[in-house]
């Protein structure tokens, strides 16, 4: 069975149907909150991780590094969450954060802007005015975040394997538009989805562990598995460094083999 990911503007319903589908399809309904708390797990603040991921930078600065090891931590986490199957994911741009997963089907939950005014009132108690300007900062606010980390357009249809417009069809439709949709062949569990998934677990793993160590934090590096054959690119600061790469990426279970034919010395100042 695929893993549903929804994305969708601030209160346009992705929770509510989030739950209907998890609840029709007997699956697991998790979000961003537990992503983070999972994340911080590893040690770090759960403040820190979740304001690092909630307020994009004004500019590419000395908070680019800090944002991809938080990054980093959620990936892994959320990976880890939707490793076998049964999931429904709402919130935190899971279909970005999951976009090598081949077990996913990408909705996009959309809503018409007095749906989203009547959600913002009757929770938060606040004026009309209030309202809309409240939904266009945390619109505003997700747009950038997105562009930021991914250098993508949030709204962009084309990221999505479906998008549902509430306008004109309950949440319970929207739900059993979904619910057919995991029925279908194309999106099936098969055993080589299940091995590219272990793949990408391992590499996330690995990824974590290298942000983490010491030695190796101040390092971006890309991480590829297949099979158990892990192939690691990026810049590294000397012979010292690589060596501590290759020491660390082999220490995480599920490695068979290690491969750091494409990392870069650099001489750093």
């Amino acid at each position: 069975m695929p893993v549903v990911t929804i994305s969708r503007g601030s209160y346009s319903g992705g929770k509510m149907l989030a739950e209907c589908l998890a609840g029709k399809l007997g699956y697991r309904c998790i979000d961003r909150d537990l992503i983070i708390k999972r994340a911080a797990a590893s040690g770090v603040s759960e403040e820190e991780l979740r304001a690092a991921l909630e307020k994009p930078p004004s500019f590419l600065g000395a908070t680019g590094h800090t944002k991809y090891i938080y990054l980093t931590l959620v990936q892994a986490a959320l990976t880890e969450e939707v490793g076998t199957d049964k999931v429904v994911y709402h919130g935190l741009a899971g279909h970005l954060l999951l976009k090598e997963a081949p077990h996913l089907i990408r909705t996009r939950i959309i809503a018409p802007m007095e749906f989203r005014i009547r959600m913002v009132q009757d929770r938060l108690h606040l004026e009309r005015g209030e309202a809309i300007s409240h939904i266009e900062k945390m619109d505003q606010t997700r747009r950038k975040w997105t562009q930021f980390l991914y250098g993508v357009d949030w709204g962009d249809a084309s990221l999505y394997d479906l998008v549902v417009n509430l306008e004109r069809m309950s949440i319970e439709q929207a739900c059993d538009v979904i619910a057919r949709m995991t029925r279908q062949k194309c999106f099936a569990w098969t055993a080589e989805r299940r091995e590219v998934m272990q793949d990408l677990m391992l590499a996330s793993r690995i990824r974590v562990k290298l942000a983490l160590d010491p030695a190796t934090s101040d390092l971006e590096l890309q991480i590829l598995s297949r099979q158990g054959t892990v192939s690691i690119q990026g810049e590294v600061a000397g012979i010292d460094q690589a060596t501590a790469v290759g020491r660390i990426a082999r220490s995480v279970p599920g490695a068979k083999r290690v491969e750091l034919k494409q990392l870069e010395l650099v001489t750093r100042f």
